[in-house]
This record gives C-alpha cells, sequence and structure tokens, in this order.
C-alpha cells in the first residue's frame, strides 16, 4: 500500500495472562472478565517468539505494514532513517492491559542478544500510565546488589515472593512514565493499563511465573537453558531510580530522557516533522491534517500510523493524542 497515514484495524493479541478489557473500551472491541487478550500490538512489524506471523499489523486494506514498508522504506520512514536504521520501524507499540500480576522478568539488552540470539535488537521499554487501580505499582530492578548463586537458587525454587520482594516498588498513576532498561528484573502489578515503546523484538526471560499456565523449563529461557539466560540479568542494585521516571506528564515529551536512544512519546507538539509515527488518540476528536496526505477524522480509541511522505502534520481538534516515534537518526 502507498505510504500514506491511515487508521489502523485492531490487532489485539491473546497471551498467557489475563487482561485486556480497557484495551476492548478504548478500541471498541468486545470486552469479558477474564478475557486473556491482555495486549494490541500497533503498527507492528513485529512478531510473537512463538509465531511466524502473529503480532504483525495489518493496514486498512488488509495487507501486512511489514509488507508495504519492505516495498518502500524511504516512503513510510524516511531516507535519514533508512541510511542508519534500514527499513524497520525500530519501534514497536503495544497496549498492554493487565488483569493478574505479570510474572518477574527481564528482557536482553543488544550485547546479549547480538551474543546469543543473532538479533540486533535487545527489548529496552517504557510504559506510560494510562489507568491505575488504587494501590497499584510497578516493581523494578533489585533493591540490593544480587548475586548470581542467589538468583540461581531462586529461580531454581520458583521463589515468586522473594523474587517481587528484591525489587523496588513504585506506585504509578496516569500521567506517569517508567523506564525498563534491558536487563532490569520487573513486573506489574494487576489493574495497570499502559502504552507501552520498546526495542522491536519479543524476548522475555521470566523469572517465576506464579499462577501462570507456564512452564519455565520449557518457556522461560529463550532455548538457551537458564545457565545463559541468567547471564543476561542486571544483578548491581538500580539506585538512580529517579532518572528511569517521569511524573504527571500530559503534554511535550512524556519520556525520561535515558529513553529517546531508542525512543521517542509526546503529545501536542504539533506540527510534527515528518517522520514514522504511531498515534493513538486517548480522548476527544479532532481531523488529522498533513502537508502531502489527505485529511481524515480521528477520533478516542483510533490508532493512526504515520507516513514519512505525509510531510509535517498535525491533529486539529479536542483529540488528546500520544505520538510514538522511533530514535533520531
Amino acid at each position: 500500500m502507498k505510504a500514506v497515514p491511515q487508521l489502523l484495524p485492531p490487532n489485539q493479541l491473546e497471551h498467557f495472562y489475563r487482561g485486556g478489557r480497557r484495551i476492548a473500551a478504548l478500541r471498541g472491541g468486545s470486552a469479558s472478565p477474564g478475557m486473556s487478550r491482555p495486549e494490541e500490538w500497533l503498527a507492528s512489524m513485529t512478531t510473537m517468539s512463538s509465531s511466524d506471523t502473529r503480532g504483525l499489523s495489518r493496514l486498512g486494506d488488509g495487507s501486512l505494514l511489514r509488507d508495504a514498508v519492505q516495498a518502500d522504506p524511504e516512503g513510510w520512514l524516511g531516507p535519514a532513517h533508512v541510511a542508519r536504521f534500514g527499513p524497520s520501524t525500530e519501534l514497536l507499540v503495544k497496549l498492554l492491559d493487565a488483569d493478574q500480576r505479570l510474572p518477574v522478568h527481564l528482557h536482553p539488552d543488544r550485547a546479549f542478544a547480538r551474543a546469543h540470539l543473532s538479533a540486533g535488537h535487545g527489548k529496552t521499554e517504557a510504559w506510560y500510565v494510562l489507568a491505575a487501580d488504587p494501590g497499584a505499582a510497578v516493581h523494578l530492578g533489585f533493591v540490593e546488589p544480587m548475586s548470581a548463586e542467589r538468583l540461581r537458587r531462586l529461580v531454581a525454587d520458583r521463589d515468586a515472593d522473594a523474587l517481587v520482594g528484591a525489587l523496588h516498588r513504585l506506585s504509578v498513576a496516569p500521567g506517569d512514565a517508567v523506564l525498563v532498561p534491558a536487563g532490569t528484573p520487573h513486573c506489574i502489578d494487576p489493574g495497570i493499563f499502559v502504552l507501552e515503546l520498546q526495542e522491536p523484538t519479543d524476548f522475555s526471560i521470566l523469572l517465576e511465573a506464579q499462577d501462570l499456565p507456564l512452564d519455565l523449563d520449557q518457556d522461560g529461557h529463550l532455548g538457551l537453558g537458564y545457565e545463559t539466560a541468567l547471564q543476561a540479568v542486571h544483578r548491581d542494585a538500580t539506585v538512580d531510580l529517579d532518572s528511569l521516571v517521569r511524573r504527571g506528564q500530559t503534554a511535550g515529551d512524556l519520556m525520561p530522557p535515558d529513553a529517546a536512544e531508542f525512543f521517542r512519546l509526546s503529545s501536542g507538539d504539533a506540527p510534527y516533522e515528518p517522520g514514522f509515527a504511531v498515534v493513538v488518540v486517548i480522548d476527544g476528536d479532532g481531523r488529522f491534517i498533513a502537508d502531502d496526505a489527505p485529511g481524515f477524522t480521528v477520533q478516542r480509541g483510533d490508532a493512526v500510523v504515520v507516513a514519512f511522505a505525509a510531510g509535517r502534520w498535525r491533529i486539529d481538534g479536542s483529540a488528546w493524542a500520544l505520538v510514538s516515534r522511533p530514535p533520531l537518526p
């Protein structure tokens, strides 16, 4: 399909944990208690680790965004981006809505991914909180240094309480952003709804799986075995939490500064310069207007993929929209 901004059809996915009602309420799908479609992958050229196709986003005509970008990378991404990164969006955007605590897990960094997974990306990620039940928290980074021997023992014993207890606990509220560097153990309480930005992979190493239908010996270590997989864990204490958190922002640059190496998230910075972007309208409505592409109406719950070829663009009206973009080339 021609590189033009357009609305994205829903792409809500089943996963191993429960959730997804708030995604369905925002995006217009059906919702039911106990549902297990807790993620929507937006403008995705990334597949789930268990599939060759699940996770890929389709455009309005049913074609895959991946195929459209590969056919016209400069039209979608821009010459400078392609020269720096190749025909990759460098970005995966998700809506994530958990009805149960996610397991303590981590994602490998780029060095580990190159050495052990033949991949150029790790999985640094960040969450922008859209809704949170009272008292809900995220858990991020070890409070104290964790020895390799103790970590191996806790994983072997499936000691979920000890693993969660070893992490910093951060209460969150709408408008908070949390950066999760690759290698940092983390988990999310139930009742938290986030927009997640990340490097475009599906690499996760699970340290426990309490109350989840998972076999860690089979599913927990990326096929590497825990002896190798646990080498990806950053076992030092996380001491500078303030650099990983930005509180209560709804306009301007929404991410902690260190996120810019991996992705950008902003709102209300119109007009936006030409470049690939993923836009989610959280509230209100308006009109998408671009210098070099037809305009169209947007409203709460719409997701838009923006191509470089559209030129400068903005959304007029009452819409409050979150704009996810790759790092600058």
